[in-house]
């Protein structure tokens, strides 16, 4: 058996023409749906995200106020920008990029965004109301992952799923939306994690496998049983001299070896990275809705 391959950049383009047609019919009743984003400081990675998002918004039609800060801002300059943002009506998410420079106090700064442009799905208020069950922003590379699943023809309802991987931005997220009683969950979760003693047992009995553990060959091709369904969405770096860059981007898992067992996987790069901008879009259109009163 080789997996299918499940392309995370023909789902998001997918995903991103829809968004595209629903935000021209939100302009024709008066609606423009607006992000505001704030990068704080140099970071390359940030600003190439960062650049991402405002092509993205541009793409489809949403407002993007940009505000690019010097990293040696002080933290009430910063909360009172977040603040700002609160109350401008043109704003329905705003978005932090972090990490911020040392010396910004990040966990501050994201409780001061109101939970309803909260469009990553991070506040705290957010975190509880999805746990919950209640209506509330999913974050945004979880959310992905599920319409990666979703569209490629998956069945979650009973699915036994293992999550290799425990963090606030991922796996606890992920492992809570899969096993809520919906249309988008209904699986069977069991959450593992780079000190779980005998991970193979677990990865093993897996109808679906998702790896986020953020190191290489974290999942391999014996730790899989015939026909599972693999998600990686790790992104690694690894020295490669025959690579311009010096290295290469890799996954948790190991790709190669592991689509032969596969019935479906993604692949790093183009896999689950195009989908988290995507569902940030998602959000934001989302916000707007609700703050026009067009939905509940």
């Amino acid at each position: 058996m080789t997996a299918q391959i499940i392309d995370g950049k023909q789902v998001a383009a997918d995903m991103r023409a829809e968004l595209k047609d629903e935000v021209a019919k939100l302009k024709e009743q008066g609606v423009v749906p607006g992000l505001g984003v704030v990068l704080v400081g140099e970071d390359p990675a940030s600003q190439s995200y960062v650049r991402a998002k405002e092509r993205a918004c541009e793409d489809i039609g949403i407002y993007s106020d940009d505000n690019r800060l010097q990293a040696d801002i002080s933290q009430e300059d910063l909360m009172a920008l977040v603040e700002k943002m609160n109350n401008d009506p043109k704003i329905n998410g705003i978005l932090v990029q972090l990490p911020l420079p040392k010396g910004l106090n990040e966990a501050e700064v994201l409780l001061a965004i109101d939970p309803a442009k909260d469009v990553d799905g991070f506040h705290p208020m957010n975190v509880g109301k999805m746990v919950v069950g209640e209506k509330a922003f999913r974050p945004c590379t979880p959310h992905g992952v599920i319409q990666l699943l979703l569209r490629s023809g998956v069945t979650l309802e009973g699915a036994e799923v293992v999550i290799v991987g425990r963090s606030n931005i991922v796996g606890k997220p992920l492992a809570n939306m899969l096993s809520q009683k919906n249309a988008t969950g209904n699986a069977t979760v069991t959450v593992c994690h780079t000190r779980t003693k005998d991970l193979a047992a677990h990865t093993k009995r897996a109808d679906i496998v998702i790896a986020a553990a953020g190191r290489p060959n974290t999942v391999t091709a014996d730790m899989v049983k015939e026909g599972v369904v693999v998600i990686d969405v790790g992104v690694n770096r690894v020295e490669d001299a025959t690579k311009k860059r010096g290295y290469r981007l890799v996954g948790d898992v190991d790709f190669e070896a592991v689509k032969e067992k596969a019935s479906f996987i993604t692949p790093v790069p183009g896999g689950v990275g195009p989908m988290t901008i995507t569902m940030l879009l998602y959000n934001t259109v989302e916000s707007a809705k609700r703050a026009a009163g067009l939905l509940e």
